[in-house]
């Protein structure tokens, strides 16, 4: 164990003896405020703001510009505080939340990566045969980079699901398109038509439910011009049939 921080948090000990203790006490104090129910302004942001609140935090995006941020790590956590910026330890695990595009980010080791990377939900069987005849729930979800006039789903709705929604929302900002359609090839718009480009738009294009006969992928076509940045989430709500064995 260090003498001089805990090993987690890195909150600083008093030594014995120490002058002055309410100094390493508030500075403790002031980590705590920055790490327990952590909220970040946004990680998004590239230039460094000119008057932040006090005890705004900030994830850092690649080539972050400004006295303090240009010089700071990517990904790092950033908190403005008594008129200065400082670095907040993060470590595996660590969870924020993502105010501007109303998102949970959970710190890998290595990354951010949303919480619902670790949440994924597969199926769930809501009747079993004896026979090994099932009927499953399932959600299967992709965040769909945006380029070109389109963007397709690299996953599919399966060939004999029932889909009962595609829902979608929008997780950084789209370029290009003032806006977009989620669909099908022929059907462009069967989930949902002109839905938001802004960072934290949401849509459930709720269907049916229709059955589906081939592998199908979800298809995002832009609207008033063609993609040149943005992120989209797609979740698929369906249901999924085994046949029994023999």
């Amino acid at each position: 164990m260090s003498d001089d921080a805990t090993p987690r948090l890195g909150l600083p000990y008093v030594a014995a003896g120490q002058a002055q203790k309410h100094v390493t006490v508030n500075e403790a104090f002031a980590r705590l405020d920055g790490l327990v129910q952590t909220a970040v302004v946004s990680r998004s942001l590239a230039v460094e703001p000119a008057d932040p609140d006090d005890g705004a935090l900030y994830i850092l995006p690649g080539s972050a510009t400004g006295e303090v941020w240009a010089g700071a790590e990517e990904g790092a956590l950033i908190r403005f505080e008594a008129g200065g910026w400082q670095t907040v330890a993060r470590r595996a695990g660590h969870l924020v939340w993502v105010s501007d595009e109303t998102l949970a980010l959970v710190f890998d080791g290595d990354d951010w990566r949303p919480l619902a990377d670790f949440l994924a939900f597969e199926a769930l069987d809501a009747a079993t045969a004896p026979s090994g005849g099932r009927t499953r729930f399932a959600i299967l979800e992709e965040d769909v980079t945006l380029a070109g006039a389109t963007a397709s789903t690299s996953m599919v709705i399966p060939a004999r699901a029932i889909v009962f929604a595609v829902a979608t929302r929008t997780l950084t900002a789209i370029i290009g398109a003032t806006a977009y359609d989620c669909g099908l090839t022929g059907e462009p718009a069967k989930f949902g038509g002109a839905l938001g480009a802004a960072a934290g738009s949401t849509n459930v294009g709720v269907i049916g439910p229709t059955a589906f006969y081939a592998d199908s992928p979800v298809l995002l076509t832009g609207i008033g011009g063609d993609f040149t940045g943005g992120t989209v989430r797609v979740a698929i709500h369906l249901i999924q049939f085994d046949a029994p064995g023999a």
